[in-house]
């Protein structure tokens, strides 16, 4: 039998090569800008191809598992995505890079969800919490990804190596991984959506990661663009190796944060972080206060998604891994809209007047997340 930290391990190791091909992608942009001669709004287009591969394979992803346990979903979509990953390498013009990218997004939302109901199950068998952990090893994947970028960029590695390279390395960890994975978490109720009146509980949990993925996904997509772009640094990849950095740190800190200061105080502080830390890259546009800025944004955007997830998963209306499928759908949304708003504000004024967004969104996070609190109570009460 397999014990309870094996699992622990094994699933902290799908986060972290997750994390590591994310990070691959998103640090490479420019680097593919460069080579398709792109403008701000036509890579903004281009970039229109993740959230559309998402959205298509959201239904799948729900539908997958409710009908399987999620360890089949999980360990298919990884092996996948690391074919899609390469196939983006090799990519020489626009529509291969299209439906690389649209691959690639399509198998990250199928294993996304997959790996996602299976913590929420692992943790039932926790009395400490232990989704930040997870979600934390997914930054140091991505920090891990933005440095092996940073190295192979230094030495002029080609992007076809260097993707091919990650996507065997991930094919490799996600074979062996299969075994160790959970068994026999498939729910046998909540598995449909339920067509009505929009379930409060879902909704306002929907706006939050909505909010917090124009952030993230414009973070990802744009940050190397201002570092190269903005503030004429020739190693683009700091301003995205700062901002995951501090990602991790916050979502490995998640935990004992929320514990010390609860869920609404840590939301409010996040949204402080975020806008504190964008208006200080765009206000003062140096290096440093970039990388402060950055940082703090980082630090900000990182607990959102795992606190929301994990209320989710203690919804009364829907199965965690429905629950988890509904609220994605908003986080796709936010990556629907979040990196071509910025690349067409950025074309239409410039990049750093279209980074505003993100501090505008952070504000928005307070009222938001203090209805959800409220409607919470009202319905501990109504129960009580």
């Amino acid at each position: 039998m397999i014990s309870t930290n094996k699992h622990r391990f094994f699933l902290s190791l799908f986060f972290f090569i997750s994390g590591f091909s994310f990070s691959t992608w998103a640090s490479r942009i420019p680097t593919i800008k460069t080579a398709l001669s792109l403008n701000e709004a036509e890579l903004g287009t281009i970039l229109l191809a993740m959230p559309v591969g998402s959205l298509i394979g959201l239904p799948i992803s729900g539908w997958l598992v409710s009908k399987f346990n999620s360890r089949v979903p999980l360990t298919v979509g990884y092996g996948l995505n690391a074919l899609s990953l390469a196939l983006i390498g090799f990519a020489h013009n626009t529509f291969t890079l299209v439906i690389a990218i649209s691959l690639f997004a399509f198998t990250t939302r199928i294993f996304n969800i997959s790996v996602n109901t299976q913590t929420l199950t692992l943790q039932k068998q926790f009395e400490k919490k232990i989704i930040g952990s997870f979600h934390g090893f997914w930054s140091i994947g991505g920090i891990a990804g933005i440095g092996l970028s940073t190295l192979l960029l230094a030495f002029n590695v080609s992007i076809m190596l260097h993707f091919s390279i990650v996507a065997v390395f991930m094919l490799i960890i996600t074979i062996y991984s299969y075994q160790f994975l959970l068994k026999g978490d498939r729910s046998e109720t909540g598995n449909k959506i339920v067509l009505s009146k929009p379930d409060p509980y879902i909704f306002y949990l929907g706006v939050v990661v909505f909010l917090c993925a124009i952030c993230e996904g414009g973070m990802f997509d744009w940050s190397g663009i201002y570092f190269q772009e903005v503030l004429q640094v020739e190693i683009f990849t700091y301003g995205y190796l700062i901002f995951m950095t501090f990602m991790a740190a916050s979502r490995f800190l998640s935990d004992i944060i929320i514990a010390r200061f609860g869920m609404p105080k840590t939301y409010i502080m996040s949204a402080v972080c975020i806008v504190s830390g964008i208006g200080l890259a765009i206000i003062v546009p140096t290096f440093w206060t970039a990388m402060i800025g950055f940082s703090l944004v980082g630090f900000g955007t990182a607990s959102i998604i795992p606190m929301s997830y994990a209320l989710a998963g203690a919804s009364t209306k829907y199965s965690p891994g429905m629950a988890i499928s509904i609220i994605a759908t908003y986080s796709i949304t936010g990556m629907l809209l979040g990196p071509p708003l910025i690349g067409y504000l950025a074309h239409a004024f410039n990049l750093r007047v279209s980074f505003i967004i993100f501090g505008v969104c952070g504000l928005l996070l307070v009222p938001i997340t203090q209805l959800f609190f409220r409607h919470q109570m009202s319905l501990k009460s109504t129960k009580g």
